[in-house]
């Protein structure tokens, strides 16, 4: 699994890091975290911008977890991306606990609010659940039609799960309206959600059109695309 450095903004030299020179460098420069991912995965940009945000220093670790060789159940017995190992060995999994937690790490650039305003919390984490539930939806559609054999996949199921996608968008839309932001006036992890899970559509659906059909995602999209952090970690 080749290791690379990433700075504040998430910018990453990707030519593979030997073992040894890998835990000299957690050894030496004390680089407290690393992320085990893909370059593809929404859910792993989601960490990687809020790692970025954060100005948080980390290793990232390539991992594709569809091939025989991967070793991806010895940080996660899930098999799933992305991972987040500590400098102590433990580990978090699942994007949403990853962000939640690197949130807490520094006071810069706050994603989720602080102190006891739970509603507000709340609906920051609801945004974030709808846009993961259409990434959910999209990525059965994509394991339907790659992992099986055509005879084995259901058009039945396939539609099911495009129309979750664009329902899911309707109301993310709906939700959005003419607010600058998915929680209002300020940036927030709704906004990185929301962010990934549009980019990832046109990166594996361009055949849906949610910029035409939906203007106020495509304006909120554009204006988190100047940002360097989606600019450093767009799918690929």
């Amino acid at each position: 699994m080749p290791a690379t450095l990433c700075g504040p903004l998430g910018a990453c030299d990707q030519t593979p890091l030997p073992p040894m020179l890998y835990c000299s460098l957690l050894l030496y420069l004390k680089v407290p975290m690393k992320l085990i991912g893909s370059l593809a995965s929404p859910y792993v940009r989601k960490a990687r911008i809020v790692l970025a945000e954060k100005k948080l220093d980390y290793v990232f670790e390539l991992e594709n977890v569809w091939v025989p060789e991967t070793r991806i159940a010895q940080a996660n017995p899930l098999g799933k991306v992305p991972c987040l190992v500590m400098e102590d060995g433990s580990t978090l999994i699942d994007s949403k606990v990853i962000v939640e937690y690197l949130d807490t790490l520094t006071p810069v650039c706050k994603l989720l609010p602080a102190g006891g305003n739970g509603r507000e919390r709340a609906d920051i984490k609801n945004w974030e659940a709808l846009a993961d539930g259409i990434l959910d939806a999209g990525v059965l559609v994509r394991l339907e039609r790659t992992q099986r054999p055509p005879e084995q996949q259901s058009a039945a199921w396939i539609a099911r799960q495009l129309d979750k996608i664009i329902l899911g968008l309707a109301a993310l839309e709906t939700r959005l309206g003419e607010s600058a932001y998915c929680a209002g006036k300020n940036y927030t992890l709704a906004d990185v959600a929301v962010g990934c899970t549009l980019d990832w559509l046109s990166f594996r659906f361009p055949e849906i059109d949610w910029r035409a059909a939906h203007p106020a995602l495509a304006r909120l999209f554009d204006k988190l695309s100047e940002r360097q952090s989606f600019k450093d970690t767009v799918p690929q």
